[in-house]
């Protein structure tokens, strides 16, 4: 801390949490309940156009070579543009392109918080098996290159426990790429029984598409469509497509595509509470859809089928992986990690998701223990677990001695991080 005590937070200072995902990154101030933005975690590189350049894209770089332009944002993405790729800056829940990376983080300065860098300390989350090559050079980034006042990390498991209250808690995260159970206690991540899998939204997505793809249904996105006709249930679309500019990428369009596809999983895709059984499933009633091109039908037993392979799976399924983790930790803390499953991820939105992993866990864990789930009940404190965690923890005031001051980076440089964020 500076001689003066001067300290990070309070009302004054408005510290930032930042929360990167597969899906996208959740920023916005501690003490809110909400991020104040979700930007997807692509970016769109495209051909520079020396004609339009517009303030609101990113600019190319200034280097003579560079000729590209970056596109970050929804509303910049979702554009049918020539030529634009997608690429994602995330791989295996860490952040591996590091250029991407800071075109999104100047967006966010510039478009979401409008204010300089050095003026807020930031309090980033990282995934629980986040390599010390990764975290220095997060702090290392943030401290030189934006000048924040103060940085810290945290294991996003620990952020969704605190969110929901808990300093030891079993965290079920299911997001896009993949589901991991992690168990947390008194704040600290029992690194040795980590699990994940890779069936996560993403997984879910494509047996969705190859389920919709094998009954023939056309999966034209709406950004194909210039207007379509009104049709009776399961006759064929009619609709008038749009013009679109020529050599779109396939990546733009995988991307599109995959909109879509987390539409249709979101309002029709359910977990059974049982494992699956077409009587029991036939049972409940269907739910209609209809697609951009408006063709529309009701899904029944099958919309059951296409989730079951998040629970199933011998080796994969939610409930092994939350089991197997346990098993890892010490007997001791055994009944506590059951005692608190947090679900959390924006893959867990599935309705039936919790019930299912509660019924799971319970044929599993050994007779004599208390099995409590713990999921919030609103999509948004699901979806922004470990944000709404890190916006608690950013507004402590307890916690504002523990962040890496600018002062400590330069006495004692990126390794500081090592030995303050555990």
């Amino acid at each position: 801390m500076s001689g003066s005590g001067m300290l990070y937070g309070g009302d004054e200072i408005g510290a930032l949490v930042f929360d990167p995902g597969h899906h996208s990154l959740r920023v916005g101030y501690a003490q809110d309940d909400t991020p104040k933005a979700d930007i997807p975690s692509v970016v769109g590189v495209g051909p520079a156009d020396p004609v339009m350049n517009s303030d609101l894209e990113t600019k190319a770089d200034n280097n003579i070579g560079s000729t590209n332009k970056y596109y970050v944002d929804t509303t910049h993405i979702n554009v049918a543009r020539p030529s634009m790729e997608i690429q994602s800056y995330m791989k295996d829940g860490m952040i591996e392109n590091w250029d991407l990376f800071e075109k999104v983080i100047d967006y966010v300065y510039a478009k979401v918080v409008q204010s300089e860098s050095m003026y807020h300390p930031v309090l980033f989350s990282e995934s629980a098996w986040n390599v010390r090559n990764n975290r220095e050079r997060l702090t290392e980034l943030m401290l030189e290159k934006y000048n924040v006042p103060a940085f810290f990390l945290v294991k996003n498991a620990v952020l969704a426990a605190f969110a929901n209250g808990r300093a030891t808690a079993l965290v079920v995260d299911s997001g896009a790429t993949h589901t991991s159970a992690v168990p947390v206690h008194e704040g600290y991540v029992l690194s040795q029984a980590v699990v994940k899998s890779p069936l996560g939204g993403d997984y879910l997505s494509l047996q969705c598409r190859h389920y919709l793809e094998s009954q023939n249904i056309d999966l034209t996105p709406t950004y194909a469509i210039a207007s379509k006709d009104v049709i009776k249930e399961r006759d064929t679309a009619r609709f008038t497509p749009k013009e679109l500019p020529e050599k779109l990428t396939a990546s733009w369009q995988q991307y599109m595509l995959k909109g879509l596809l987390q539409d249709f999983q979101m309002s029709v895709v359910q977990v059974l509470e049982t494992p699956y059984d077409e009587r029991t499933a036939a049972q409940i009633p269907a739910v209609h859809y209809e697609f951009p091109n408006g063709y529309h039908q009701d899904f029944g037993p099958e919309r059951f089928k296409l989730a079951e392979s998040l629970f199933d799976h011998n080796m994969l399924g939610a409930g092994q992986l939350a089991s197997a983790s346990v098993g890892m930790c010490d007997a001791d803390v055994r009944l506590s990690l059951y005692g608190s499953v947090v679900v959390t991820g924006g893959n867990s939105l599935l309705p039936g998701f919790a019930e299912r992993l509660n019924r799971d866990l319970q044929h599993r864990a050994p007779s004599n223990t208390r099995l409590k789930m713990i999921s919030a009940n609103g999509s948004v404190e699901r979806r922004f677990g470990a944000w709404i965690g890190g916006s608690i923890l950013g507004s402590i005031g307890t916690f504002q001695q523990m962040w890496i001051s600018s002062q400590e980076y330069e006495e004692s440089g990126k390794s500081q991080v090592e030995r303050k964020c555990p």
